[in-house]
């Protein structure tokens, strides 16, 4: 059996696998929220609690939370003690219903882009704490389309990486 803290890099990764209804969208969507900066061993770990937590991931009751919630979870030892991560999963729950709503499907949603590259630019756009490699990894979770792992590794490795004005890095001397 696949050990859930792989990968899709790993040589056994974790099974693929289309959720259900939107609070298995949202799961897959938080994890690599949680695991932004962190081992997926940790997270993987203390997943069990973080479900529990986040009322099973139930995108109408998480993207209910309020400040008393946020405070809850802060305190939560079972959750892994984020402010700015747990918000994120907030805003991303509301993020959810809203898309759902608006393509009468989320899964309507993530098929409504001119392929790959357009899905992960409008998560990263509509989501919070997802990334590049947090956009391959759910959409990879949840069964969608996705280049293989060593083909979109390497195309990321080769993007200039943008600054915070929006443009690129411009390269020393010895990059060119």
């Amino acid at each position: 059996m696949a050990d859930s803290a792989s990968t899709p890099a790993d040589g056994n990764p974790p099974p693929r696998r289309k959720p259900d209804d939107l609070t298995g969208y949202l799961e897959a969507l938080s994890r690599p929220v949680f695991q932004a900066g962190m081992s997926w061993r940790v997270v993987d770990s203390k997943w069990d609690g973080i479900r529990e937590a986040f009322a099973g991931f139930a995108p109408g009751v998480v993207a209910g939370y309020g400040p008393d919630d946020i405070g809850r979870l802060l305190a939560d030892p079972r959750v892994i003690r984020s402010k700015a991560k747990i918000e994120a999963i907030i805003d991303n729950a509301q993020a959810l219903l809203e898309l759902d709503a608006e393509y009468d499907g989320f899964d309507r949603y993530l098929r409504s882009h001119a392929g790959f590259g357009q899905t992960v630019a409008d998560l990263k756009r509509k989501f919070r704490f997802i990334g590049d490699s947090g956009a391959y990894h759910f959409l990879w979770s949840v069964a969608e389309p996705t280049p293989p792992y060593e083909e979109w590794r390497n195309a990321v490795k080769q993007r200039p990486r943008a600054r915070a004005g929006g443009s690129p890095r411009p390269l020393a001397e010895n990059e060119s």
